[in-house]
């Protein structure tokens, strides 16, 4: 009772040498400029264009636009560090961590319902009534519902963070506020918060993943009774490269929140992390949208000047 609460939190980041601050800057500075320009670029096409108003695009619009969300929570901030002191404040540290656990979860239920639209594109014969305007309508409030669900869960994480007294230690071995990385910082029970992290890994993660993978069989299955082998190089090309970007992500998210947060193993989570929220929304642009065809005439028709 002695003790005072903690007001800020100092942010270790990546590395305490002096020499290497400006590289870390330089580095961040790309991918976030990348992400940045790509995902908005994304969301102008898409939108001023008609002939992307299919359902493909209309979860990819809202990738992007959880993208967006997901840097520009943790970049700014970041780099912001790098030429400040490394320090953010109690209310900043709530904050960040709300909106990064909502961008997280959304991702993960984005994923998901791609990977179904993946599905029906892959039966041509079916297509028509497997994403028809009713299932498309069904599906699009079965997304945005679960996501004021993953809003409520965010609250309540972010409620029982709050609860929590921080009156010793305030060294995050991190560069962002992170849940693992908070817990460890506390002087009270974490009990209730450990429970809320794992019914979140069985919601979003589990569930999810399972949903995905199970879909990504079904297209590795139609792509096989593809006959030609030119045609099934290029499914397996644009089908391999979005399950890349799938496991990448899930595979650094289920390390970072099933892993013990303690020890080295919080290093490493650090690097890990930033697959997840700096690498995905960078290259996310890439991988579904600047290789598409359609997505290069629309953009060429909105942008004139771009090659």
């Amino acid at each position: 009772m002695n003790q005072t609460l903690v007001t800020e939190f100092f942010v270790k980041g990546f590395s305490e040498t002096p020499h290497l601050q400006p590289l870390f800057f330089v580095f961040f500075l790309s991918l976030y400029t990348v992400a940045l320009s790509g995902n908005i670029l994304i969301f102008v096409t898409i939108s001023f264009n008609s002939t992307l108003h299919t359902p493909m695009y209309f979860f990819l619009v809202n990738l992007a636009v959880v993208d967006i969300l997901c840097t520009s929570t943790i970049l700014p901030k970041l780099l912001g560090n790098m030429v400040g002191r490394k320090t953010i404040s109690y209310e900043g540290c709530m904050a960040q961590l709300y909106f990064f656990t909502l961008s997280l979860g959304a991702e993960l239920l984005l994923f998901t319902a791609m990977a179904y639209d993946h599905v029906a594109i892959c039966h041509p014969l079916h297509c028509s009534t497997m994403m028809s305007k009713r299932v498309c309508m069904l599906l699009a409030a079965g997304v945005w519902s679960i996501s004021i669900l993953n809003t409520s869960i965010n609250s309540i994480h972010t409620g029982l963070m709050i609860q929590l007294t921080f009156c010793g230690p305030n060294k995050i071995n991190h560069f962002l506020c992170e849940i693992p990385s908070l817990l460890l910082l506390s002087c009270t029970s974490t009990y209730l918060n450990n429970i809320m992290i794992i019914i979140a890994d069985i919601y979003f993660g589990v569930i999810n993943f399972v949903l995905t993978m199970v879909s990504y069989g079904f297209i590795i299955c139609s792509i096989l009774k593809i006959r030609t082998t030119e045609g099934k190089k290029k499914a397996f090309s644009t089908c391999s490269s979005h399950l890349i970007v799938v496991t990448i992500y899930y595979t650094t998210v289920i390390y970072t929140y099933i892993l013990p947060g303690s020890g080295s193993s919080m290093d490493n989570v650090k690097v890990v992390a930033v697959l997840y929220t700096t690498i995905s929304p960078t290259l996310n642009p890439l991988i579904y949208t600047l290789r598409n065809k359609d997505f290069k005439i629309a953009l060429k028709k909105i942008f004139p000047f771009i090659k």
